[in-house]
């Protein structure tokens, strides 16, 4: 495990670790590689991991009862995929991950994870840290999607996720957004 690499993701959550707990999250952490296109996990799958994004882009998406993707959030290097506890119901997943570039993790064993909280005081303060932000994120994406323009969240998922637009196919960014793909290309044009 590349330790800097690990550190720069929890620094991305205001966090600056000790040696000793650094190493000590390290330790637990197995590096994983997913090629482009594979799922990290599936829905009702059994599911017991924490995953630290070091490198490429993914995202977490559901399936609409017409069988379409509806893509929920995307995650760019040095970013953390829901939690465990968030994105699981009896340690089976809810949702689908999907690894949109080659992408590298830091994965965590999610039990090994909560009993280093347990016994380190900064690893729970960043893990809580995690907890609060995917709460924040949830919240915030819901109040656009119920009350902004589609113009609007356009803008705002420029500003979140800066070069996304030119590394993911279109129609995953539109289902994000809560507009057709045909919207998402009218917009584009009108910016």
């Amino acid at each position: 495990m590349e330790v800097q690499r690990l550190n720069n993701s929890i620094r991305a959550y205001g966090h600056d670790l000790t040696q000793k707990s650094l190493a000590a999250f390290a330790a637990l952490c197995k590096e994983r590689t997913y090629a482009a296109g594979s799922a990290i996990f599936k829905p009702n799958q059994n599911n017991k991991s924490e995953y630290v994004l070091l490198k490429g882009i993914a995202r977490t998406f559901l399936l609409n009862t017409q069988g379409e993707e509806i893509t929920l959030s995307f995650f760019e290097e040095n970013m953390i995929l829901p939690p465990y506890v968030t994105r699981t119901k009896n340690g089976k997943s809810l949702l689908y991950g999907e690894a949109l570039t080659d992408c590298v993790f830091a994965e965590i064993n999610a039990d090994d994870f909560g009993l280093l909280m347990i016994e380190n005081l900064e690893i729970r303060d960043f893990g809580n840290s995690v907890l609060r932000q995917e709460l924040l994120n949830k919240v915030h994406k819901e109040i656009r999607m119920a009350s902004w323009t589609a113009k609007k969240r356009l803008e705002q998922f420029r500003d979140d996720f800066s070069m996304l637009e030119n590394h993911i196919p279109h129609p995953m960014i539109a289902s994000y957004l809560g507009i057709t793909n045909v919207s998402l290309s009218r917009l584009r044009k009108s910016s």
